[in-house]
């Protein structure tokens, strides 16, 4: 009882600490994911498994994570736009650096960047969100992020239902930001407004239908290290690719 007293006051006051918590581990998945990602394609260390399927639902359950809990914490904060502006120029940072230093491992529509743009688009939105039963909300924003997932493939449907979309309509650059990808777009981290949109707003009516009172447990911390973590993922986030990167480059000459 005296060490779960210690753990719970390390917790910020105020916060839903599980949710820094799920968030930090959320990361430390995707800092491991991308250790794996240099290995392969910067330091030439091939593994079958992350080329193949256990690599892509890996992959996909970060950013599922990541994107859910994104829009579940939208209503916690007061400064959505201030927030969404703030990660957006983020996103634009790692565009301008990956294109200037490593042009050929560009970001080009990022996860920042669309997080940003998801805040941004929410902010504005919110007071139209917010007349939409949470129910209906959720219900509607997960059946057409279903729909628009295979978006990039030019179809919208589920499974063998079918609706091919016209090429014309994947165009360029500006269409790519959407979802509309043409066959010359090239990203190594590529998340469009469409599908994810409509999974960062499942997130952000799951919790208006959750409601504050059944997120009470929720506050109680377990692991204070991973809340922390999760509390500057955004600082994290930016940072993790040079450190990896380094430490990854120091082992290759310590153990040539």
């Amino acid at each position: 009882m005296e060490n779960e007293r210690r753990v719970q006051q390390k917790a910020p006051a105020g916060r839903y600490a599980l949710l820094d918590e799920l968030r930090g581990l959320d990361l430390v998945s995707m800092m491991l994911y991308h250790a794996c990602w240099d290995m392969m394609f910067l330091f030439g260390i091939w593994m079958d498994w992350y080329a193949g399927m256990p690599g892509r639902l890996w992959q996909q359950a970060i950013c599922w994570v990541f994107i859910l809990l994104s829009g579940f914490c939208v209503p916690l904060g007061h400064r959505t736009l201030k927030r969404g502006a703030q990660v957006f120029a983020a996103g634009a940072l790692v565009t301008v650096v990956t294109l200037v230093f490593m042009p050929e491992d560009r970001v080009v529509f990022g996860v920042l960047t669309f997080l940003g743009s998801a805040m941004l688009l929410t902010g504005v939105l919110e007071p139209l969100l917010k007349k939409i039963p949470p129910a209906a909300g959720l219900a509607v924003s997960a059946v057409l992020f279903a729909l628009t997932y295979h978006l990039d493939e030019r179809w919208l449907g589920f499974g063998g239902l079918r609706l091919a979309l016209p090429d014309a309509w994947y165009a360029n650059y500006f269409t790519a930001f959407f979802g509309f990808l043409p066959f010359d777009f090239y990203s190594t981290d590529y998340f469009a407004l469409l599908p994810w949109l409509f999974l960062f707003w499942a997130g952000y009516y799951l919790h208006k239908a959750v409601g504050r009172r059944r997120m009470e447990p929720l506050r109680r911390s377990v692991c204070p290290a991973l809340g922390w973590m999760g509390r500057h993922s955004l600082l994290l986030y930016l940072l993790h690719q040079p450190v990896i990167y380094g430490v990854l480059s120091a082992a290759a000459v310590l153990f040539a």
